[in-house]
């Protein structure tokens, strides 16, 4: 009688694994394609793989890599929204990406309703430097100078419509303040802050951090809502009064009506990667904060964003 209860309790628990196994859901796809908007070994790129990297063992399937570059991200970002809704093809892109460009170009996507946000990845902070030997010591200082002296601090940006350009747009705005805005192609506002030809430049701070180390360079400003660690002297903006403190952030989408069961693997997945060793080495190396934030709170911010700049881009001429 024991035997028998011993056999029926290993035939239910059988039973029971197999219903469960069968019940887990499957990936539909064999292989996630990863589309990374920049040129193979550039920022976004280095990001992008370290990401894939450190999440391949959380992955369902394998993921690759696949590089789109072109027209400030939206060649890869089109890609995507695209692409079939059942996880085969998601894809990493910076906020301008998303929140700017539509203003600026007619392309097969517009707002956030277009595509399905994952999560936030990574944010890349904004600063503004001058030569160590400036008498500017500080953003104060700075702005200071600007109103007394109306167009001679002329200061350089790595891009027109980039985070760094429209953060000077608007500060000059608030501030009101005469302040030539002067465009390069990054990193040359670096160049030219150093060989005196512009009085001061906004950047990343990986772009200017070893000119800092080597006592040529001074952080005086920062476009985030708080101070940065590395460069713990400089204030925010924000602290003087101007609340421009937009950085650059990385995140992650999908196509659109991607069903809720495949973001959340791939949520998952993605998430425990930016706790992994290697790539929190590597954030530190690139000089980025890893920055989870979920679907929920992204798309909100994404749309506040979307409208935030459509008002900006129209008021400054810009929109398309």
């Amino acid at each position: 009688m024991k035997s028998t209860s011993r056999m029926i309790t290993g035939l239910l628990l059988v039973a029971l694994v197999a219903m469960t196994a069968s019940a887990a859901p499957r990936y539909p796809s064999r292989l996630i394609t990863f589309v990374v908007p920049g040129a193979p070994g550039s920022g976004t790129d280095i990001i992008g793989r370290a990401l894939v990297d450190a999440a391949q063992r959380f992955l369902p399937v394998r993921a690759v890599v696949v590089n789109k570059p072109g027209a400030s991200g939206t060649i890869g970002f089109a890609e995507v929204v695209g692409a079939k809704p059942d996880g085969s093809t998601i894809g990493m892109f910076a906020v301008a990406m998303a929140t700017v460009q539509p203003h600026l170009s007619k392309l097969p996507y517009n707002t956030p309703s277009d595509y399905t946000p994952i999560m936030r990845v990574a944010n890349l902070p904004i600063v503004m430097f001058v030569r160590s030997d400036a008498p500017w010591k500080t953003a104060r200082d700075v702005l200071s100078y600007a109103q007394a002296n109306p167009g001679k601090f002329r200061v350089g940006h790595g891009g027109v419509a980039t985070i760094l350009h429209l953060n000077l747009e608007e500060l000059k705005i608030l501030s009101r303040v005469d302040m030539p805005i002067v465009s390069f192609t990054s990193p040359g506002q670096v160049a030219a802050v150093l060989g005196g030809h512009i009085e001061g430049g906004v950047s990343h701070p990986s772009l200017i951090v070893p000119h800092v180390e080597a006592g040529k360079l001074r952080v005086v400003g920062v476009f985030e809502p708080k101070r940065l660690p590395i460069f713990p002297d400089a204030p925010t903006f924000r602290e003087l009064g101007y609340d421009v403190s937009r950085g650059v952030f990385y995140f992650l989408i999908a196509p659109k009506n991607t069903p809720k069961t495949l973001v959340i693997i791939l949520r998952d997945a993605f998430r425990k990667a930016l706790e992994s060793p290697a790539f929190v080495r590597m954030s530190q190396e690139q000089g980025f904060e890893i920055s989870f934030q979920d679907a929920g709170a992204l798309t909100r911010e994404l749309w506040l964003l979307y409208e935030q700049y459509g008002r900006l881009i129209e008021y400054l001429g810009m929109k398309k």
